[in-house]
């Protein structure tokens, strides 16, 4: 097994991140496999060195290690997305040989316009720059965005919580962007490659990016590799129902940590919080490891209070 954990380095490390972290070394070292730490790093405004320290930093409080990273090397480096553009720059030549590589310029209003989707879904581009004549595409003025032209092909996959998913990528997906116009690599490609040419076999990530995995399945196998195995994992939430995320403030590793949360109090109670354990108590890592059992684990979001925390935390 070669799993991975992937942060993108746009703030410090909250609870949401640590929750998928904790599962993703957890799947892994259940199974005596490999962990792979990748920086994804391709959004340049709001990613930070800084950042990323102190992300390997949180990850090494918490005891969450791993096999191969930026720190560690491996036979699959570089592990920084922004070290892996002629990675990205190859695929993007493989799909225009295949010609399956177009460019787009649809402005942001038009694309507003096709449809706004809901919650965890995808705006399914309409295909409009798709047909226009090298005639037309000269007259153009705006810098365009590139797609991917995607065959009306069903994919099929198990996902190991949510189970059995079929995906028309025509209707789940359509023609979708893998570079910007502003010439930054698009999530999509830049994820697939490196899951792809990284050899991960296990992919744990959270809920929300549930409905991006067709097309990425259909990616990665278009570039010539062998998809993961995919294993969804329901969000943390606050009281609200709002997703935790890096704008709320002291849920981030370090808030916890100056409270005098220790690591152990943290991963104790995301495990009995997520139905992994059954007993509330604080666990330590090997027994996390030996006690865990992914078959209990919810699917339904998992509210996290503010006051799960404190000095004086017993699960």
């Amino acid at each position: 097994m070669r799993g991975r954990f992937a942060p993108s380095p746009t703030g410090y490390l909250h609870l949401g991140n640590v929750w998928s972290a904790f599962l993703a070394w957890l799947q892994v070292r259940q199974a005596g496999g490999t962990l792979v730490l990748r920086i994804e790093d391709i959004d340049e405004q709001r990613s930070k060195p800084l950042f990323a320290k102190a992300l390997m930093e949180d990850l090494h409080w918490l005891g969450l290690d791993w096999d191969e990273g930026p720190d560690k090397g491996g036979p699959f480096g570089p592990y920084i997305q922004q070290e892996r553009y002629d990675h990205y720059a190859a695929a993007l030549e493989k799909l225009k040989r295949l010609g399956l590589l177009y460019p787009c310029y649809c402005s942001r209003a038009r694309l507003q316009a096709i449809g706004a989707p809901h919650a965890g879904e995808h705006t399914v581009y309409d295909g409009h720059c798709y047909g226009l004549s090298e005639r037309e595409r000269q007259k153009m003025t705006k810098k365009p965005s590139w797609r991917v032209h995607v065959p009306r092909r069903t994919i099929s996959f198990t996902d190991t919580v949510y189970g059995p998913f079929e995906e028309e990528l025509t209707r789940c997906c359509g023609d979708f962007v893998v570079r910007r116009a502003d010439d930054m690599y698009a999530y999509q490609l830049a994820v697939s490659v490196d899951d792809g040419a990284m050899a991960i076999s296990h992919v744990l990530r959270g809920e929300d990016l549930l409905s991006s995995t067709a097309q990425q399945i259909w990616l990665i196998e278009t570039l010539g590799y062998e998809p993961p195995s995919y294993t969804h994992v329901p969000m943390l939430i606050d009281t609200a129902g709002n997703r935790l995320s890096k704008r709320q403030h002291g849920i981030t590793v370090r808030s916890l940590r100056q409270q005098g949360v220790t690591a152990e109090a943290i991963l104790s109670h995301l495990a009995y919080a997520g139905g992994l354990v059954t007993e509330s108590r604080i666990y330590s890592l090997e027994e996390l490891v030996q006690q865990c059992n992914f078959k209990r684990l919810r699917r339904e979001p998992i509210v996290i209070r503010p006051d799960s925390f404190s000095k004086k935390f017993d699960v």
